[in-house]
Order: structure tokens, then sequence, then C-alpha cells
């Protein structure tokens, strides 16, 4: 079906990064996955190519183009080429939303170009070891010194995308007691210049997908973080989480849908390249069913992506409008690229071909931004249940 929401400028861009990754990310990726992150001059590249601050202003050296479609431009051809930036992500569509929306103009002029440049790496810490989806559950630390010159931040996070590179971390820690009777008071972001005494990268978790993006393990013993380091206002700090809750999912149903539609690209051009009993695996009627059927899937995916990133180009998209496109577009996705990979046959399990590594890359996406129950108890909420 048509889509109308790119232009001429997205195409060219497309373009570009389509060159890049055949240029400087194909040939190298299996060395990435084996090292578990790309070098770390990699990210100066993107920052090069103006891919790290699309969205920031160009008085911080950014793009300054407030259009989130570029995102969706990059998700796609990473995904068709079966490779991804690392924790670029994380860093570019999560993290400056945060950054532009409650730091001060001294924090802005003093992180923003380093952001863009890619000198400054940033990776946010909500996840703890006995916390998962619960963030009002929070009990990392931050206590004020007596002269109220810094905070004193103690502490561990889990499952830290780009936690292992990167130079700044936007920690989310409690700074009053916990209430019981508000559990979501008193949390409070701070943004930890990862050279700091006291920081400590701990295990790189080793996972079934995404194996070329860092996930790591972080710990806080009594870390000196200056309080020109906070991020906005103290005990805001879950208002902001959920204010960017929507761009966050938004950002992971677009990583869904090009990983659904390359998935039936790849399980095209296999099925018609393979021959069995003589015939091209895409001459069975099953093999035409199957892939009618994930056609239309991947259409419907791409309608209420499309239409998600619509309202978020216009500033009109939800929570629960978010929710709902990253619960469909993620579950949907998993159906689709399980039944391109068995088109595979044994193939299809061999991380040689692209849907092998599609597989098990996307099935984190039920999971992490929220599960798929989460969203369900979202979308619930909003229809008044």
């Amino acid at each position: 079906m048509q889509r109308r929401i790119f232009t001429e400028d997205h195409e060219a861009f497309r373009k570009t990064i389509r060159d890049f990754i055949a240029k400087e990310v194909t040939p190298v990726y299996h060395d990435w996955e084996k090292q578990g992150h790309p070098p770390r001059e990699f990210y100066n590249r993107l920052g090069d190519l103006g891919v790290l601050g699309i969205e920031a202003p160009e008085e911080f050296g950014g793009g300054g183009v407030s259009d989130f479609t570029y995102s969706l431009v990059i998700a796609e051809e990473t995904s068709a080429a079966g490779v991804t930036f690392g924790s670029y992500s994380v860093h570019s569509n999560l993290i400056l939303p945060y950054l532009m929306e409650y730091g001060t103009q001294e924090q802005k002029e003093r992180w923003i170009p380093g952001f863009c440049s890619g000198e400054l790496m940033f990776a946010i810490a909500m996840t703890e070891p006995g916390t998962g989806s619960d963030l009002a559950n929070i009990a990392t630390t931050a206590k004020l010194s007596e002269d109220g010159s810094h905070y004193v931040l103690d502490g561990a996070k889990t499952f830290i995308t780009g936690g292992a590179l990167a130079d700044r971390i936007l920690v989310v820690a409690r700074t009053t007691p916990f209430d019981p009777e508000n559990r979501r008071a008193g949390l409070s972001i701070l943004v930890v210049d990862t050279k700091s005494e006291g920081f400590a990268v701990g295990r790189k978790i080793e996972k079934i997908g995404l194996k070329a993006s860092d996930t790591a393990e972080l710990s806080f013993d009594s870390v000196k973080v200056p309080v020109e380091d906070l991020l906005g206002e103290e005990g805001a700090g879950f208002t902001y989480l959920s204010h960017n809750l929507a761009q966050e999912r938004l950002t992971i149903a677009i990583g869904a849908s090009a990983t659904a539609a390359a998935a039936v690209q790849h399980a095209i051009a296999y099925t018609k390249e393979r021959d069995v009993f003589g015939r091209p695996v895409a001459a069975f009627q099953n093999t035409k069913f199957v892939l009618a059927e994930c056609s239309a899937e991947v259409e419907a995916i791409r309608a209420i992506v499309d239409r998600a990133l619509e309202l978020h180009n216009e500033g009109e998209l939800t929570v629960p409008d978010a929710a709902r496109a990253k619960l469909f577009a993620t579950e949907t996705a998993g159906k689709v690229i399980d039944k391109c990979l068995q088109l595979h046959g044994g193939y299809g399990y061999v991380l040689e071909y692209p849907i092998a590594r599609l597989y098990a890359d996307t099935r984190v996406t039920r999971i992490y931004g929220g599960t798929s129950e989460v969203m369900k108890t979202i979308i619930a909420k909003d229809l008044g249940l």
C-alpha cells in the first residue's frame, strides 16, 4: 500500500544511510557481534554523518529538524541489512527529549554539542535487579551532601543499553525516603559522569539477540554527582519518565515495523532461490499463502505505526496510543518473523542468514520499554476498565 509519510528529503537520507551501512557496517558487523558492541569511534562517524543529533537545535550542532520520520528511515535500512547501530537508538531517540525538555541552558551548552558529534555518548539507567517494569520501586538513592554541593549516589542498575561505552548516564534515583503511600514521589534524574570515582561497569550481559548492542550492569558506590548535574527538578523524575514514554514506545514500534517488513523480503528472496522436490519453495501454495498473510500483517503494522508517527510529529501522540502501537507492532512482528523463519527451513536457524538475527533481535521488543502486559494495562485504563 502506498505510504504518504516520506518526502524527497527522507528518500535522499535513506540512500545516504544505505550506502553508509554497505560500506562501513555490513563488512565488519560480525566482529561487532563478537565484541558485543561497535568500536567507540563508530559513534563519531554517526556524528559526522549527522545521524545522532538530527532533532537537536542547530545552535548546539544538531540538524534542527523536528521530524521523527528520519528515525523510521534508519530503522528500515538497518533492518533490511540485518544490522543495528549499537546503542544509537537509546542515545538519539530516548535521551535527547530529556535533555531538551528538562535541561537548563547551561546543561544544554555543556552536553548537546558532544551529544551530536558522538564525543559524549549517553545512556539511561532505570531498571534495577529487583524492579523490572515497576519503576516506582526504585531503590537506588542519592543523598544531598551537608554543604549542598553534590549528591552521593548509591545503588545498582541492570539491563542498561549502552552502559558499557557511555560517557554520561541519566540515572533515576530516590532523593527522598521511600513513601509507601506515594511510591512515585521522590525520584530524580542525575546525569552521571562515568569517569566519577565509585562508578563501575559490572557484568556485560550476554543476550540471545542484539549482540552488537552492549547491555551492562552498573554500580554506584558513593558516587559524587554535582548538583549542577541534576536534570530538571528534584523529585519530579517519575513525571519526566512518564512524559517521554510515548516516544520511547513509538521507537520500539518503529523497529518492529521495520524488522517485520525486512523478514518478508528475506523470505521472498530465499524461497525463490531455494529448490525443494525440483521446484522453488516459492512455487508451493503454502508458501504463497504464508507470505500473503505476512504481507497483509506488515501493512497493518505500518498503518498503525505510520499514524502514530504522524501524531508524534504533530505533538499529539498520547501514552495510550503509543502503547497500542507498541503492543500491536511488536506482537504482530513476532508472528510474522516466526512464519518467515519457518519458510527458511533449517537455514532459518542458522545465524548466517539475516532471518535468524531478526528473530532473535525482535523478541525483546515485547519486553523492554514496558512489557506487552503493561501495554495492555495502559490501554485498559484508557478504556475506563
